[in-house]
């Protein structure tokens, strides 16, 4: 059974937080809420974490994992040859919700599932899973439901859907709409999953 933790409030508790950070560390799945919905959360750099991820939420591996991060900065450790058209979209639209799909760097050993030509980057404009990023580093992620299913809202929800979660950072209600997610890999700009942002103001900032 999932540990419940409270982390109300910003910034986060130091002890859940650290809670957070010990579980990850340990190659577990943690459930963490979002300025969306409830994600799962994993280390890719841990043996055998984003195996347990992949199985936990029925997801294919031929679908890769996003990645959180806490900001452009962090972003850049994990990338090559960026479009100034991305990064103005970092500039833009993070902390919030935009996934930005970008070239990989080459030798990141992150196991993000079959495709290691690409990475989804996002910097959620929630208090909790940046707290996480700043203390802990960059982490896998994707909505906490089974494959197919409608993503768990609250914490309850996500210990329903997901028995296998080790913790859950209960954030009280997560429940907006999924991020936009774009390609930025090459020189013309695609939306890839409709989302919160409207595609015009994307398209505007990245410079058409």
């Amino acid at each position: 059974m999932a540990v419940i933790v409270d982390v109300r409030g910003d910034p986060p508790p130091p002890a859940a937080l650290a809670a957070g950070v010990e579980a990850l560390q340990g190659g577990d799945i943690i459930g963490v809420p979002t300025d969306t919905v409830y994600g799962l959360a994993a280390d890719p750099w841990r043996s055998g974490a984003s195996d347990r991820l992949f199985r936990l939420k029925g997801r294919p591996r031929s679908v890769e994992l996003p990645v959180f991060v806490a900001g452009p900065d962090q972003a850049l450790d994990l990338v090559t040859g960026l479009h100034d058209q991305a990064r103005r979209l970092m500039e833009a639209f993070w902390p919030g919700p935009l996934t930005i799909v970008v070239p990989r760097r080459t030798d990141l050993a992150a196991d993000l599932g079959e495709e290691d030509a690409t990475i989804g980057l996002r910097c959620p404009d929630h208090p909790v899973p940046l707290a996480l990023c700043r203390e802990y580093g960059p982490y896998a992620t994707t909505s906490a439901n089974r494959h197919g299913r409608p993503p768990a809202t609250t914490a309850a929800e996500v210990v329903e859907q997901l028995p296998g979660v080790d913790l859950v950072l209960d954030g009280g209600r997560c429940d907006q709409s999924p991020s936009t997610v774009v390609d930025a890999t090459g020189d013309v700009l695609k939306l890839l999953r409709a989302g919160r942002l409207a595609w015009e103001e994307i398209a505007k900032a990245a410079g058409g």
